[in-house]
C-alpha cells in the first residue's frame, strides 16, 4: 500500500482551476506506480479534463493499457503538454483539444477530431467539471449557477449525443459523478446538483443505449486531491480536506484509475447503469 499524504496539508490557495505543479503536496497521478496489461489495447478515448487531476490519472492509465487518447482541457495548456508527453512515452497517439467545452459546437469538434486523427471512438471519459463554494444561496450569482450546469452536465449531453453517432458496440461511456449525487454537500450547492443530474443521465442513458451495445457507467468520487481543491476551497478547508472519510486522508487520482479502466475493458460487457464509489470508506447510499 503506498503511503500516502494525511491532513493537515500545508495552507494554500491558487486561482481557479488551478494548476498541479503549484500544489503541495504534488498529486500521484499514477506517473511512477501505474503497471498496464493491455486492457484498451487498440481502443480510442476522449478524456475531458484530462489535462490534471483524475482525468490526468486516466490518461496515463488509458495509455499504459494500449489506448490513443484525446485530451480535451479549457486553457491549461502546460499541464496538459505534460500529459501529452507521458502518453507519447508509451508509444501512443495524443491529441490535445483546447477549449471551452460549455459550447456545444466545440464539443462536437473534439469528437470529429478524434475520428479523423484517431480513426475511430471507442470510449468518452465525461471527466471534466466546474466547482465554487458558497455558504448562502443568496452568494450564487445566476451566472455561476448557469456556468457550472453548462460544464458539469450540458456539455456532458453535448459529447454524448456526438460521440454515441460514431461509436460502434462494445463502446464505453464513463462519467465522473460524486459523493455529492446522494449526500450534497451544502456549500456545493451548484455543483452538487449537478452531479446528481450526472447520475441520473447515466441510469437513463445506459437503459436507452442497451440495443446500441453501448455502455455507460459512472464513478462517484470522494475526497480527492486535485487543483480543484486549493483553487475553490478556503484554506481552512483545504488543511483538512478528507480527514471526514474513514481513511482520515484525501484519495490521490491514482486510486480512481482503476475503476476507469474496469469501466472501459471490454471484459466488463455486462456492467452498465451502474456507479462505482471510490470514497476512502465513506458508504455511497
Amino acid at each position: 500500500m503506498t503511503n500516502y499524504p494525511t491532513p493537515p496539508y500545508p495552507s494554500q490557495k491558487q486561482p481557479m482551476p488551478g494548476s498541479t505543479k503549484a500544489m503541495n503536496p504534488r498529486p500521484d497521478h499514477g506517473e511512477e506506480t501505474y503497471r498496464g496489461a493491455g486492457r484498451l489495447a487498440g481502443k480510442k478515448a476522449i478524456i475531458t479534463g484530462g489535462d490534471s487531476g483524475i482525468g490526468r490519472a486516466v490518461a496515463i492509465a488509458y495509455a499504459r493499457e494500449g489506448a490513443d487518447v484525446v485530451i480535451a482541457y479549457l486553457d491549461e495548456h502546460e499541464d496538459a503538454a505534460e500529459v501529452g508527453d507521458l502518453i507519447e512515452r508509451e508509444g501512443r497517439k495524443v491529441v490535445l483539444i483546447p477549449g471551452d467545452i460549455r459550447s456545444a459546437e466545440h464539443c462536437r469538434s473534439i469528437v470529429r477530431r478524434t475520428v479523423e486523427q484517431l480513426g475511430g471512438l471507442d470510449i468518452l471519459v465525461n471527466n471534466a467539471a466546474h466547482q465554487a463554494t458558497f455558504k448562502d444561496i443568496g452568494d450564487i450569482s445566476d451566472e455561476e449557477w448557469q456556468r457550472t450546469f453548462e460544464t458539469n452536465i450540458h456539455a456532458m449531453f453535448y459529447l454524448t449525443k456526438a460521440a454515441v453517432a460514431c461509436m460502434k458496440p462494445g463502446s464505453a461511456i464513463i462519467n465522473t459523478a460524486s459523493v455529492n449525487s446522494d449526500m450534497p454537500n451544502p456549500t456545493l450547492l451548484a455543483y452538487a446538483t449537478t452531479k446528481g443530474a450526472i447520475q441520473n443521465f447515466t441510469g437513463g442513458l445506459a437503459q436507452m443505449l442497451a440495443e446500441k451495445g453501448i455502455r455507460a457507467n459512472a464513478v462517484a468520487p470522494g475526497p480527492i486531491w486535485t487543483p480543484l481543491i486549493p483553487s475553490t476551497m478556503p484554506e481552512e478547508a483545504v488543511e483538512k480536506f478528507g480527514q471526514q472519510v474513514p481513511m482520515k486522508r484525501a484519495g490521490q487520482p491514482a486510486e480512481l484509475a482503476t475503476a476507469y479502466v474496469m469501466l472501459a475493458d471490454p471484459l466488463s460487457s455486462y456492467t452498465s447503469g451502474t456507479t462505482i464509489a471510490v470514497t476512502g470508506g465513506k458508504p455511497f447510499i
